[in-house]
């Protein structure tokens, strides 16, 4: 019953021995932070088209906002990949706090803490 137990032990420190919820974390914050700074282009973007200004402006050249439709598409996929990464990272997180809770348990029941 030990090795049984002990082995499960092992196989449940090698599992948690990497936590990919924390790359999935990473992945979700550089993503995030390639988000706002799209959005803040597409804001630009925007603003330069449509916006109001004291200053005389040349008129709009093109008849569709190009640069801002890229902008924004570019921020919507963006977003759309922190979004998933950190829903995924909760996930994984969730699984990996149940299997951490388990990997105690086993080290309480074999009295391998102090």
């Amino acid at each position: 019953m030990d090795s049984a137990l002990r082995a499960e032990h092992d196989a449940l420190a090698e599992k948690l021995r990497i936590r990919r919820s924390v790359d999935e974390l990473r992945t979700a914050a550089y993503s995030g932070f390639a988000a706002v700074i799209s959005l803040g282009l597409t804001v630009k973007f925007g603003w330069d088209r449509w916006g109001w200004s004291k200053l005389p402006r040349p008129p709009v050249r093109g008849r569709y906002p190009l640069l801002f439709s890229a902008a924004l598409i570019l921020f919507a996929i963006l977003a759309t990949l922190a979004v998933r990464a950190w829903r995924r990272a909760q996930a994984r997180r969730l699984e990996e706090e149940a299997l951490y809770a388990r990997f105690r348990e086993l080290r309480q029941t074999l009295r391998l803490d102090p």
